[in-house]
């Protein structure tokens, strides 16, 4: 009875319930046991589940699968179902119940360890182009930002960036900064190991004078460099045309498909010499046979430098114009004196070789050569009008007309001064009368002179110029050695320190006027010493000496009277030689006294230059 009670007074419904609580809390650990545990936090690695426009669905193996946008996968479009992928547990369950994951953050918190361990083994990595930017491009590189420079994008030159944006490519890490966490990546390096392998393979195959198609890849301003499918070669400029080229540009252009003709190849060092123009026959050989030396050609002056000028007869072929050969006259100059770049020109061809492909031309033997009839024109002892062109210590070089200049030593300048430098006597430009002294067609030379135009006057002076005579004269020049004095009829002496000693003492100077006293006349050498000393000192021992010479003075014109009553003939040539001397006298007077005026008008203008100067002018005619 009592089992029966205990029975009826069972709570089944409680024991179903407390049984169903122990198997479902015992079914919920075996289902805990077969999930992943997960930390927020953390990187894991998923499956991709599923992928639209917007999401990519990963599972991880936890209670619920994550989403992740579809935009942190751009840089990877071959992403498929069922590829593994790391994320980065953000939160095990938002609001909704939803994990949240992130690919962005769980390649970031990798991406620098994989960065460098790419650089290590020069491994080939993909990346998104982001945007553009200076010099270059911003590349997302397993999930760090990386600089592509424009120069690493290709091997041609990239002028348009804008095309690769929003493109995904493969590169090769080539540097890295861990300082500041700088990434540097190219394109191009992979290229270039491609392309090395092809270079090997195209030039295995090259031959000297193969014509190959290729394309303009690059203009200088030395030649032009060609893409030759993998492998590029440099046409020279000179090689462009047989022509003369100023600027590759004039004949080809960027991306132009050309034909070039190989001329040589280094095959270790890669490098390929081209030709354009070797594919057209040389101008050379359309020039027309029966040209010949001497023959009269026109053409157009291309280049000039200082030595001549280069004349294209033809297109390519070219005649050199020494300066030499543009005039006559010795008196050579520069090239640009002559000719103008594409002035047009007729010349006479000197030498011609067709094999050399040269050929020298002239412009002056369009003229008659001055030199042909020199001893006619300018017969020995003739008169004629020069120009002085240059100086030299020694003389005076002077043109008489083009081709024809001569040589006025110094010492034929000027029969009564002594010049030290022909700018005493003339300057350069200023007209000049001379006399033909000797003649030397063979070397082209002429020997001029100007003293010649006049009868030698020291024969003349000889006799106004005796010895103890006393005479007025100006120093112009004063050394340690002496006084250069200038005399009467435009005649020069010379007196030494001790003679220019003053009675009172006091210096001479430059400018003064004083008395001299010849002491010394020498016809020969053309000289005459003075003495300023001798005309205040006199010695009483001199003074017999000196009555003795003036007695000898007086009695010498009464030796003609002697003659004369004997030898009326001399005395006639002695009358007639008196005249003679007084005439010569008197030229030199009339040329001393024409000079005059010159020099006041040159001594007024060097005043009104140096006016600040006026104070001290005893220094300034010293110097």
């Amino acid at each position: 009875m009592a089992e029966n009670l205990s029975l009826q007074n069972f709570d089944w419904d409680a024991f179903e319930a407390e049984k169903q609580g122990k198997q479902n809390e015992e079914l919920i650990n075996k289902y805990d046991e077969t999930l992943n545990a997960i930390k927020t936090g953390e990187v894991v690695e998923g499956t991709v589940k599923a992928i639209n426009k917007r999401d990519v669905v990963v599972s991880v193996g936890y209670k619920s699968d994550g989403i992740v946008p579809a935009a942190e996968f751009r840089y990877n479009p071959d992403l498929k179902i069922g590829d593994k992928v790391e994320v980065y547990i953000e939160n095990q369950e938002d609001k909704k119940g939803q994990l949240v994951l992130s690919h962005k953050q769980a390649r970031a918190s990798r991406s620098w360890d994989r960065v460098k361990e790419a650089l290590e083994k020069e491994e080939i990595v993909q990346g998104f182009i982001k945007c553009k930017t200076k010099g270059g491009m911003i590349v997302d590189v397993l999930g760090t930002e990386a600089f592509l420079p424009g120069s690493q994008i290709d091997v041609k030159p990239i002028r348009d960036y804008d095309v690769f944006v929003g493109k995904t490519m493969e590169f090769r890490i080539v540097k890295i900064n861990e300082e500041f966490r700088n990434v540097v990546v190219s394109h191009k390096a992979l290229i270039e190991a491609e392309l090395e392998a092809q270079k090997k393979e195209i030039v295995s195959h090259l031959e000297k004078g193969q014509v190959l198609e290729g394309t303009v890849k690059n203009i200088t301003n030395y030649g032009v460099f060609i893409d030759l499918g993998g492998v590029d070669g440099l046409i020279h400029i000179t090689d462009l045309s047989w022509g003369r080229v100023n600027d590759p540009k004039e004949i080809v252009s960027l991306d132009q498909k050309i034909n070039v003709v190989i001329l040589d190849f280094d095959e270790e060092k890669k490098r390929i010499a081209l030709g354009l123009k070797q594919l057209t026959p040389h101008p050379w050989d359309a020039l027309p046979a029966d040209l010949k030396v001497g023959d009269h050609i026109k053409g157009k002056v291309v280049v000039i430098a200082d030595y001549g000028a280069f004349v294209e007869v033809a297109p390519g072929v070219e005649g050199l114009i020494h300066v030499s050969e543009m005039s006559w006259s010795q008196h050579l100059r520069s090239a640009h004196d002559f000719l103008k770049v594409g002035q047009e020109v007729e010349a006479v061809i000197l030498t011609l070789d067709r094999d050399e492909r040269k050929m020298s031309l002239g412009l002056k033997q369009l003229k008659a050569d001055p030199w042909e009839n020199i001893e006619e024109k300018y017969a020995v002892g003739s008169k004629h009008q020069s120009k002085v062109r240059n100086f030299t210590n020694f003389g005076v070089f002077v043109e008489l007309e083009e081709g024809v200049e001569g040589l006025i030593h110094i010492s034929d300048l000027s029969w009564t001064k002594k010049i030290k430098h022909p700018n005493e006597f003339t300057q350069i430009g200023a007209p000049l009368e001379v006399v033909v002294l000797e003649i030397d067609k063979e070397n082209r030379r002429l020997s001029l002179g100007h003293k010649q135009l006049e009868d030698n006057p020291w024969d003349a002076l000889e006799a106004q110029f005796g010895l103890d005579s006393i005479h007025e004269g100006t120093i112009s020049e004063l050394s340690d050695k002496g006084a250069v004095i200038a005399l009467p009829y435009g005649v020069e002496g010379f007196c030494t320190a001790r003679h220019l000693q003053k009675e009172d003492k006091t210096p001479a100077q430059v400018g003064e006027t004083l008395s001299f006293k010849v002491i010394e006349f020498n016809k020969d050498a053309k000289r005459i010493l003075l003495s300023h000393l001798r005309t205040w000192e006199a010695p009483k021992e001199e003074e017999a000496p000196k009555a003795k010479k003036a007695a000898k003075k007086e009695a010498q014109p009464a030796q003609p009277a002697v003659e004369k009553t004997t030898l009326g003939d001399i005395s006639v040539l002695a009358d007639l030689k008196a005249e003679m001397d007084a005439a010569v006298l008197e030229k030199l007077e009339e040329k001393e006294a024409a000079k005059k005026p010159a020099k006041k008008a040159a001594a007024k203008k060097s005043a009104k230059k140096e006016e600040p100067a006026a104070d001290a002018p005893a220094e300034e005619k010293t110097e």
